[in-house]
């Protein structure tokens, strides 16, 4: 039987918009809705802005978004990083609109009022004018809270948030798995693109956690591999699991044998990679290196979904800005391994090239899936959208954790009783 449901100031209590196994499509188009999540969510709780290698050396800037609100993540003199609010303190204009790069200070364009990079006020134009009026060390750009866990940097606006590492809690291990695939070297971005899509954000957080999609979406990047490739990306029927890791977070192993890259190092090198082992050891690396790297290149066997913004998805990451209700800006970004032999970044980023870079396979499927889900969100008066697949045949992963197989919606429950959570009247008070 279907059931509507009365989604007149539902805003009221959007936590009765998730049941258990399935969410209102309202989620997906209602405005009201949407900058709720902007204030209870991307304002509330820890938002990934960078990786550490961007902001690498003295004097090095890169600019994100927390939600909506800008913001720049840069590293001073003394090697701090510091998350600063993209606004200047006179008139509000943005005092740095370069997406990356370095400099000595950040001066706005309107009235040259001039910053240093951990945000202090240093430099006003014809300061006579204020004198008696305003103290500049009361007036720095604005400073969020922030902290780093395996050189991922994370932000928030709330003060009151639970240290950075309480948070991932169960997602730890796996980001600790994910760094493996640098081969032994620093984790590094290599490069990076973006573009946006005409659909919610949660749609693109519910795909990172989707396995079930894969052999339908992705049939034209499937036939472009070989046929021993192919085989590896037949996991629909084999003994990966979609894992909730708490928090939101969740994790999908799709390939199980490629979850610790450091393990088996003495299986052979599979065919796709011989090029790679010979272009290494015509360079001098050991044995043992070469197959570590061969090893790592490929990427890790599952994606980690860290709620609310970033993925670290087989061997990127995917970082998603929610542009409004029904527009998605989304980041690829491509890593490897700094000071890592140039065959092995090379091929890190011809391989991100062929699935998720601007002329790949993947990233064009995805986003017609994802537009075609907005437009239907806004068909029809039934509501509900189904995410109950593996409901009822959950068991406790090996962490104790609720799992389901790697075709289940495991993933995407957690999310959304995340959501619920951080939704709720409770948690707007």
């Amino acid at each position: 039987m279907t059931q509507l449901i009365d989604i007149e100031n539902v805003t009221a209590d959007p936590g009765r918009l998730v049941e258990e196994g399935r969410v209102h499509k309202s989620l997906y188009s209602n405005p009201e809705i949407f900058a709720q999540e902007l204030d209870r969510i991307f304002n509330k709780t820890w938002v990934w802005v960078a990786h550490e290698s961007e902001v690498a050396e003295a004097g090095a800037y890169k600019t994100a978004f927390v939600g909506r609100q800008p913001v720049i993540v840069s590293r001073d003199r003394k090697k701090n990083i510091h998350v600063l609010l993209n606004r200047c303190r006179h008139r509000g204009a943005t005092v740095c609109e370069g997406k990356r790069g370095k400099t000595r200070a950040f001066t706005c364009p309107y009235h040259g009022w001039g910053y240093a990079l951990d945000g202090e006020l240093r430099a006003i134009p014809k300061p006579e004018e204020y004198e008696g009026v305003i103290d500049k060390q009361e007036l720095p750009l604005e400073r969020l809270r922030h902290e780093s866990y395996q050189g991922m940097i994370f932000a928030t606006f709330n003060e009151e948030a639970e240290p950075l590492e309480e948070f991932l809690g169960g997602a730890k291990k796996w980001i600790d798995l994910f760094m493996k695939q640098s081969g032994g070297y620093p984790l590094q971005v290599l490069g990076d693109h973006r573009f946006r899509f005409p659909g919610n954000w949660k749609i693109q957080l519910e795909n990172t956690t989707d396995a079930y999609h894969f052999p339908i979406v992705h049939k034209s990047f499937i036939s472009s591999l070989d046929d021993q490739t192919s085989e590896v990306f037949d996991f629909l029927d084999g003994e990966g699991f979609v894992e909730d890791l708490g928090n939101g977070h969740s994790v999908m192993v799709m390939i199980p044998e490629l979850v610790d890259l450091e393990a088996n190092l003495d299986d052979p090198i599979p065919e796709r990679f011989a090029e790679l082992a010979e272009a290494l050891r015509a360079e001098g690396h050991d044995e043992a290196e070469v197959r570590r790297l061969v090893r790592a290149v490929g990427g890790s066997g599952f994606n980690l979904n860290l709620f609310p913004n970033v993925a670290c998805s087989m061997a990127f990451f995917r970082v998603l800005t929610p542009i409004s209700v029904d527009e998605t800006e989304i980041h690829h970004v491509a890593i490897g391994g700094a000071g890592a032999p140039a065959p092995f970044n090379q091929m890190r980023l011809r391989l991100h090239e062929h699935f998720q870079g601007p002329m790949g396979f993947g990233t064009p499927d995805d986003a017609e899936g994802w537009e075609r889900v907005q437009k239907g969100s806004l068909a029809g008066p039934d509501g509900w959208i189904l995410v109950n697949r593996g409901l009822k045949r959950m068991a406790p992963s090996a962490d104790g954790n609720p799992a389901g197989a790697v075709c289940s919606e495991t993933g995407m429950r957690a999310a959304y009783q995340m959501w619920k959570r951080l939704m709720s009247d409770e948690a707007g008070e």
